[in-house]
C-alpha cells in the first residue's frame, strides 16, 4: 500500500495526501446497537471533603443563595447538565453511615467523625430527606448505597422501609413526622461498597453469602422496588462478577465495578493534576483506555452465567485520581481539572457506548470539589470544569440508540514505548431523531482528519461544539472561570460523506442534519 498510494497520486486518481492520512469511519444507520442508558452519565456525591458541605450544601441560613440549603448556582449548573442520576452517601463513607443519624431536627442529629476522609466532623446535616430534595430538584434518579460493612440486615431493611413504605407502619409514620408524607422514590439500592477493600476486605465468596443474607430482608412496595446492586470488582479482577452471576439467582440487577485512572499507575505518587509532562498525558490516556478491556473481560465471564444479559455491569466509580493539591487536607481529594480530564471523560463515554448492552450505569467520581469534578467552588465562587463541558457536550447521547462504527486507518499517537490510537469515535440516533457523532483526538501535538461515510444518511450540514486549548493542562480558575470552554462548530457534507478536522487534544460533538 505504501507503494500503491503514491503511484495512484502520481497517475492523477484524485487521492489527496489528506485523504490518505485520514481516519476512515464507516457508519450504517440501518444497523442499530443497544440503547445508551442515560444513567451512563450518572454522578456521585459522597460525604467527602467539600463535595457536599460547601460544595453544594451550604444550609438554609447561608448568605450564599440557596434553596432548602442547596446552593442555587450549583443546582442551576447541574440542571443544565441534565444530571440523570446521583449516587449517595458513598463510597467508603456508606459502610460507616447509619441512616438514623441523618433524620429529624438538625440540632438533634449526632456529630460523628468521618474516619475515611480526613477525620473531620460529620454533623449529618445532609441525610435522607435532604438527599431526596436534591435529586427531586434536579429531576434525577436516586441511587442509595446501603451500609453492609458496619450495619446489620435489620438496619438496612428498616432504612428501605422508612424511604418506601406507604402504609401506617411506625417507620412510615416517622418519615411523615420528619416532614415527608409520600414515600421517596428509590431507583437503585446497593448492598455495600468495595467489599474487597474499605467495605470489609472480603472475598467474593464471603460477600456473596452476605449479599443473599441481606437482600432476603430488603423489601419494598411493588411500585417502588429498586434495582438491586451487588458490590463487584475493580481493575483487571473479574472474579467478583463471575462468582456473583454464577451464585446469585434472584434480587440482583447489577454488579458494580470501580476503576480509577492514575497517570503513574502507582497509589503513593499518582502524578500531578497540572504542569505535567507529555509522558503523563500519554500514560493517562493509555491507562484510561484499559477500561475497554476490563469491561470486555467482565462481560465474558458474566455471559457464561447470564447469557440473556439480565444483570447489568455498573461502573459506579470511575475517573482520574491525582496527587492532592498542596496545602489541602489529603483526605479531601481535591484536585484541579484540565483539558486532559475532559479528554479522559470523552474516551470513556465512547467505551461505555460500545458496551451499552451491559453497561447501563456509570458514576464519575465525583460531582463537586472531589477528584474529577464537574464543578469547583471556593466559598461563594463557582466554576465549571473541562469535564463538566465534556458531559454537557454528550447530553444528546442520553437514551440514544448506538450506531455501530467501523474505524480504519487510525493513526497512532506514540511517545517512547507507549502507543495509543489517536482517534476515538461514537455515533448514535438521539431521541430528537437526529444522528450525533462524537470524535476525540487524543494526540496533544497534531491535528487529525476523519473521513466519515454515513451510508443511508443525507447530509446538508453538521453543527455542534468543539472543546480544545493550546495547553495540555488548560483549566479554569476562579480568576478566569471561562479560560476553557466549548466553541461552536459547523461543517458541510456531500453525498453522504463528511470530512472533519480534529485539532490536537480535542473533543468534537456534532449533529447531522
Amino acid at each position: 500500500m505504501r507503494v500503491i498510494k503514491p503511484l495512484l497520486l502520481a497517475l492523477g486518481f484524485g487521492l489527496s495526501a489528506t485523504a490518505l492520512a485520514a481516519t476512515q469511519i464507516q457508519l450504517d444507520s440501518s444497523t442499530q446497537g443497544a440503547v445508551i442508558n442515560k444513567n451512563i452519565y450518572g454522578q456521585f456525591a459522597e460525604h467527602l471533603g467539600r463535595g457536599i458541605y460547601e460544595g453544594i450544601w451550604v444550609g438554609p441560613d447561608s448568605k450564599i443563595a440557596n434553596t432548602k440549603g442547596w446552593r442555587n448556582d450549583v443546582l442551576a449548573a447541574l440542571k443544565d447538565l441534565q444530571v440523570p442520576l446521583v449516587r449517595w452517601p458513598g463510597g467508603c463513607f456508606a459502610d460507616e453511615y447509619h441512616w438514623r443519624d441523618g433524620i429529624g431536627p438538625h440540632k438533634q442529629r449526632p456529630v460523628k467523625v468521618n474516619t475515611n476522609w480526613g477525620g473531620v466532623e460529620e454533623d449529618n446535616a445532609v441525610g435522607t430527606h435532604e438527599f431526596f430534595e436534591l435529586v427531586e430538584m434536579l429531576g434525577a434518579e436516586a441511587y442509595v448505597n446501603g451500609n453492609l460493612g458496619t450495619g446489620t440486615p435489620q438496619e438496612m431493611a428498616e432504612w428501605l422501609e422508612y424511604m418506601t413504605a406507604e402504609g401506617k407502619s411506625s417507620l412510615a409514620e416517622l418519615r411523615r413526622k420528619n416532614g415527608r408524607d409520600k414515600p421517596f422514590k428509590v431507583h437503585y439500592f446497593a448492598v455495600g461498597n468495595e467489599a474487597w477493600g474499605c467495605g470489609g476486605n472480603m472475598t467474593p465468596e464471603y460477600y456473596t453469602n452476605l449479599y443473599k443474607h441481606y437482600t432476603t430482608f430488603l423489601k419494598a412496595p411493588a411500585n417502588n422496588t429498586p434495582k438491586w446492586i451487588a458490590s463487584g470488582g475493580h481493575s483487571e479482577d473479574t472474579s467478583w462478577a463471575e462468582y456473583l452471576t454464577a451464585n446469585v439467582k434472584q434480587k440482583m440487577d447489577a454488579v458494580s465495578f470501580h476503576y480509577y485512572t492514575l497517570p503513574t499507575g502507582q497509589w503513593d505518587v499518582k502524578g500531578a493534576a497540572l504542569q505535567f509532562p507529555e509522558s503523563d498525558w500519554i500514560s493517562t490516556m493509555h491507562r484510561t483506555l484499559a477500561m475497554d478491556g476490563f469491561i470486555t473481560n467482565n462481560k465474558v465471564v458474566m455471559d457464561k452465567h447470564d447469557p440473556e444479559k439480565k444483570v447489568g455491569f455498573y461502573v459506579d466509580e470511575w475517573g482520574t485520581w491525582y496527587d492532592v493539591e498542596k496545602g489541602d487536607n489529603p483526605g479531601f481529594l481535591y484536585q484541579q481539572n484540565s483539558l486532559r480530564d475532559a479528554i479522559v471523560a470523552a474516551l470513556n463515554f465512547n467505551i461505555f457506548h460500545k458496551h451499552a448492552d451491559r453497561v447501563h450505569m456509570t458514576n464519575i467520581a465525583q460531582m463537586v470539589n472531589v477528584l474529577q469534578a464537574m464543578i469547583l467552588t471556593d466559598k461563594e465562587k463557582m466554576l465549571l470544569t473541562p469535564t463538566y463541558h465534556a458531559f454537557k457536550m454528550y447530553v444528546p447521547f442520553q437514551d440514544a440508540t448506538a450506531l455501530p462504527l467501523k474505524l480504519s486507518n487510525v493513526p497512532d499517537y506514540k511517545l517512547g514505548e507507549v502507543s495509543i490510537p489517536a482517534v476515538s469515535a461514537t455515533a448514535a440516533k438521539a431521541k430528537d431523531g437526529h444522528v450525533y457523532l462524537a470524535l476525540v483526538n487524543a494526540n496533544p501535538n497534531k491535528a487529525e482528519t476523519a473521513e466519515i461515510n454515513l451510508a443511508g444518511i443525507s447530509i446538508n450540514t453538521v453543527s455542534g461544539q468543539l472543546l480544545t486549548a493550546d495547553a495540555m493542562d488548560a483549566h479554569n480558575t476562579f480568576a478566569k472561570p471561562e479560560a476553557i470552554k466549548p466553541k461552536a462548530f459547523s461543517a458541510k457534507g456531500e453525498n453522504g460523506k463528511l470530512s472533519l478536522e480534529l485539532p490536537a487534544k480535542s473533543i468534537l460533538v456534532v449533529k447531522v442534519q
